[in-house]
């Protein structure tokens, strides 16, 4: 796992400036420390900075071809290298490494751009070819590892792993994007393409841009989808004893490694199958990391020590307490964008324990997405049952009536909370969808944003980022449709990048079983019944982990990674919330109803109404101000520590 940056004169060949590149570089320090490179030639710069986990002594970057005229700078691991490099060594292809890296020169000069489809793994790399003045940037099918761009009024191209990396450079402006914003506040984090700032954006998963010097701006292209289409003719049974092999094939090749290996466990099903997976292939005890709270609600801790008791892990928990919240301002650092997953809080914890003895985790991460785990898959294919009952012109006066009259009722179970639901199924399935997966609701955003602001959106709302993935699923059964825009949203742009970008502040190695691109098509096709089955999520996967599992794991509800942030905005942390919130900055930028979010304040710390995820999306919109936007771009941010 490395970082990487790069400045392209996209029109000529300007020489780079070795001392900018040099500082864009060791700004992702963090994200390989074990060495640093650079490679400098007329109109283009690649830095790189390594965290070595593959062949130690050989696998410097920038990495070259035979001739030298081919170099890749790359973030990742390729799982299938061994394969790949015996068949280009068959075609005649020289390699002077043991290095995964060396494949992608190898597989560039054999296949060109088709040599995507032949990478199992994760990755994002830029690649310069000489011969013909082109670069060549690639991120991996599901958006594991992160590229951002930016082109500058000169015509220089930026790129990096991180945004961090780009706003070195003085040339870059920091210019917020409103829409960006929008974004942010309705789903809590900023999603691909979009980055928060108009003059960047992130290469979309599955995409590559290849852009020749002297050419126009290309435009990214495509080169994998995940389909739902065509499900396969599969019993229960036959379909858990396949799932079984597949994620023991899946589990294996990311147990490669010249460092230290350990497990992310949660005391979820996802995390206690992939730990379960991992002791049936090791001889060794598997160490395991896990996080637990104070507050029993949110404490699965005993779960994961259970399953640490029956596999005789190596196993070490972390408490985090409210304290921890203290960690915002080091968090806007780390993600660099708006960011308002509060489990990023706990991600980083148990990131930071575990790099203390492994270099590379495994995680569960993916299992909700892939297979249909979330609450609200289920509550999205009822809904949509219903809806199919009745015709819209007579389902929307009908609901929206009830919605409307339906007290709200935040503390009451879901079951009890049917104002929402009775407002969703007087929407259409995508707008419904969209309104379930929304962190702040349309209505309280109107409430939230001031007048000016608003008028900036120019109608925009963030709707469409989910409405347009399920328009393109629109064929496909209403489960399928929702876990297509959740892979394509949530997973790639909250998950994902969560998982990232903690890991990689601790120079901590994540590998993802579940989001192998092979297993992720398999599951796809599954029929929904073995998805979703009576209410069940992931209900072939409880199957097939039965007898590795525990059924009190397996079937207990689901708890998620959560955070207790609304007893400590009601208790230790009360009088900072209020101080942070009602301060000037907030204020300052004109973007938001002042007494709204003293009024949210208020209400929240009272007990009348839960606001804690509001708040914490204005919390971290706060400290990205403070320690993102507000930092001069020479000045590094600060990672290893709470900044001032």
């Amino acid at each position: 796992m490395c970082g990487l940056v790069g400045i392209f004169d996209t029109v000529g060949r300007r020489e780079v400036n070795r001392r900018l590149l040099a500082g864009m570089n060791d700004s992702l320090r963090h994200r390989g420390p074990d060495g640093a490179g650079l490679h400098l030639a007329p109109g283009i710069g690649l830095g790189h900075r390594r965290l070595a986990i593959i062949d130690i002594a050989g696998g410097h970057q920038p990495l070259f071809n035979e001739d030298g005229d081919v170099a890749v700078v790359f973030n990742g691991e390729i799982y299938n290298f061994g394969e790949l490099a015996a068949e280009l060594m068959r075609l005649g292809h020289c390699f002077r490494t043991h290095s995964d890296t060396e494949v992608i020169v190898h597989a560039w000069e054999e296949w060109g751009e088709a040599c995507l489809t032949r990478f199992r793994g994760m990755f994002a790399f830029a690649l310069w070819d000489q011969r013909n003045e082109t670069l060549f940037l690639a991120r991996d099918r599901l958006g594991k590892k992160p590229l951002y761009h930016a082109l500058l009024p000169d015509g220089h191209l930026l790129f990096g792993s991180e945004l961090k990396a780009l706003m070195m450079h003085p040339g870059f402006e920091r210019t917020l994007d409103p829409c960006a914003v929008e974004d942010f506040f309705a789903l809590g984090y900023v999603p691909d393409p979009k980055a928060i700032y108009t003059g960047a954006r992130k290469l979309p998963p599955a995409h590559s841009l290849r852009w020749r010097r002297g050419q126009p701006p290309p435009e990214p292209r495509r080169y994998w989808d995940v389909s739902f289409a065509e499900p396969l003719a599969i019993t229960a049974d036959e379909a858990a004893e396949e799932l079984r092999r597949r994620l023991r094939d899946c589990v294996a090749v990311r147990m490669v490694a010249d460092v230290p290996l350990g497990a992310f466990l949660s005391g979820g099903v996802d995390s206690s199958g992939v730990v379960a997976t991992m002791a049936g292939l090791s001889a060794e005890p598997v160490r395991t990391f896990s996080i637990g709270f104070g507050e029993r609600a949110y404490d699965e801790s005993a779960y994961a020590q259970a399953m640490a008791e029956r596999y005789g892990t190596d196993h070490t928990m972390r408490r985090v307490e409210a304290s921890a919240v203290d960690l915002i301002n080091r968090l806007a650092a780390i993600y660099d964008e708006p960011f308002a997953d509060a489990s990023a809080l706990p991600t980083l914890a148990v990131a930071e324990m575990a790099r203390r003895g492994v270099t590379v985790a495994l995680s569960g991460d993916g299992g909700d997405e892939v297979l249909a785990g979330y609450r609200r898959h289920a509550w999205h294919v009822r809904e949509e049952s219903v809806r199919r009952l009745l015709p819209p012109p007579l389902r929307r006066p009908l609901f929206g009536l009830a919605g409307r009259l339906y007290p709200k009722l935040d503390w009451a179970p879901r079951p009890l909370r049917a104002k929402a639901t009775l407002q969703e199924l007087a929407l259409d399935p995508a707008e419904a969808y969209f309104a379930s997966v929304s962190t702040n609701g349309d209505a309280l955003r109107r409430r939230l944003f001031s007048d000016s602001f608003r008028r900036q959106l120019m109608g925009y709302r963030a709707a469409e980022v989910v409405t347009s993935r399920m328009a393109a699923a629109r064929d496909w059964d209403p489960l399928s449709q929702i876990q297509y825009a959740d892979i394509h949203t949530w997973l790639a742009g909250g998950i994902l990048t969560k998982v990232d970008r903690a890991s990689m502040a601790a120079s901590l190695e994540v590998r993802v079983p579940m989001l192998d691109h092979g297993f992720v098509e398999w599951a796809a096709r599954l029929p929904p019944t073995l998805r979703l089955a009576g209410g069940d999520g992931k209900h072939v996967l409880k199957e097939a982990l039965r007898p590795q599992v525990s059924a009190d794991i397996l079937y207990r509800p689901k708890q998620g990674f959560r955070v207790p942030l609304a007893e400590w905005f009601r208790g230790p942390l009360r009088d900072r919330l209020r101080a942070e919130l009602l301060g000037p900055r907030l204020a300052e930028t004109g973007w938001f109803d002042m007494p709204t979010v003293a009024t949210l304040v208020d209400q929240h710390g009272s007990g009348r109404r839960d606001h804690s995820t509001a708040l914490w999306a204005l919390l971290a919109f706060a400290a990205f101000l403070r320690q993102v936007h507000e930092r001069p771009s020479a000045q590094p941010a600060v990672l290893s520590g709470a900044a001032e």
